[in-house]
């Protein structure tokens, strides 16, 4: 084992193909510790599942993430109620579900179809098609725009902004200076947005958010900025990479891509978040003294949350390293698992599913050029910044 190391910001080492990598975890050490970056690892389904329920001893207060400039008491200004625990937690949850609600997340389908056909055929007439630049960046940023009140002209700026925000450069363990801006940017567009809507109405989630009411409790305006920024980056970033990794996978696994063609694409969504999980890495801190698996971790530990190990672990699911669309779907934690489950965890799948829909209903077969192909660097999600594709 004394060759067995791990570090989320390991991009051409463990992040190229972290899966041998988190096999070894799970089998050899279900509780490792990195010293140098002062985290425990879990990569155990039920140990990661376990602590996901457990917001009193494993908190969230302090953020998901690793990065000093953006883990303590102040993540919650830029990162609203995932860095959060109850009662705290279950007051903004309980808000800004009011304006998000699965009723009209359902109505948005036909809308979604629309703008999936747009891009998809915008994209295909192109000739040359980035399926991630063309498409799979292109619907989601649409939707959520949409959906909370963005103006077009801005779309664009709000998803390069974004996506500085989440890039690290090989083997840097914070955020750059571009990302810190970036994100400093977001929140103040965010912030101009909830001015507007204070004095004129309008309908969408801005507005709902700042309607939104339970026993006589609104979201202050710097609590509605702080869950846009995460609505807007986390929404984004979960379609765009899930739709990435799905042609990929696909494209690796012909007999697979074929029953994607044969209307598939539920399923389809659903092996790719348990395959490659777009979210593999969360953090959350220890508030009292533990043990698990004989090792005995003090309170104030950094725990990393590893949901991509989880998702193949072969104690839950049957041949966890095999890529199959047929098969029988179990407790997946693609978008995580009790207080925090993700809140657009229905509208990331339907985002995705409709899009692929509309992509296979237009193309025969595709190709893809990995010679041209990058990946994203972060240690918080999986998937590709760029993606040629060539379509029959």
């Amino acid at each position: 084992m004394a060759d067995l190391e791990f570090s989320p910001y390991d991009f051409y080492g463990v992040d190229s193909d972290p899966y041998p990598v988190y096999a070894r975890l799970r089998a050899e050490a279900p509780v490792y510790r990195n010293e140098e970056l002062d985290f425990w690892a879990l990569s155990r389904h039920g140990d990661v599942v376990a602590a996901l329920r457990d917001s009193r001893r494993f908190s969230s207060a302090n953020g998901p993430l690793l990065e000093a400039s953006v883990w303590g008491p102040a993540a919650r200004r830029a990162l609203s109620f995932i860095a959060m625990d109850p009662p705290d937690h279950t007051r903004m949850r309980g808000l800004v579900s009011r304006g998000f609600t699965p009723r009209r997340v359902a109505e948005l389908e036909s809308h979604i179809r629309e703008v999936a056909r747009r891009h998809v055929d915008t994209a295909l007439a192109k000739g040359e098609v980035d399926f991630v630049g063309d498409i799979a960046a292109r619907i989601p940023t649409d939707v959520i725009s949409e959906l909370v009140g963005v103006p077009e002209a801005e779309r664009g700026e709000l998803r390069r902004l974004a996506d500085l925000a989440m890039h690290r450069e090989p083997g840097g363990r914070e955020m750059t200076a571009e990302g810190l801006a970036a994100l400093m940017e977001l929140i103040g567009h965010f912030a101009d947005l909830v001015s507007d809507r204070r004095l004129r109405r309008q309908d969408d989630l801005v507005s709902a958010l700042l309607e939104a009411e339970v026993e006589g409790d609104r979201l202050r305006d710097e609590e509605v900025v702080a869950f846009l920024h995460l609505l807007v980056g986390a929404g984004n970033e979960t379609t765009t990479n899930l739709l990435g990794n799905a042609v990929y996978w696909a494209w690796r696994h012909p007999d697979q891509k074929a029953l994607a063609f044969e209307g598939r694409a539920r399923e389809w969504v659903e092996e790719t978040l348990r395959y490659d999980t777009v979210a593999p890495t969360l953090l959350r801190t220890l508030t009292c003294d533990a043990e698990l698996h004989g090792v005995k971790l003090p309170s104030g530990s950094r725990i990393v949350l590893l949901p991509g190990a989880a998702n193949r672990d072969p104690a839950v699911f049957a041949e966890p390293d095999r890529y199959a669309l047929e098969r029988e779907f179990g407790p997946v934690i693609s978008f995580g698992s009790g207080p925090h489950f993700c809140l657009g965890a229905s509208l990331a799948r339907l985002e995705a599913r409709v899009t692929l829909e509309e992509f296979t209903a237009r193309v025969t077969d595709f190709d893809l050029d990995m010679s041209r192909a990058s990946r994203r660097q972060s240690p918080y999600v999986r998937g590709f910044a760029t993606l040629p594709v060539a379509v029959m």
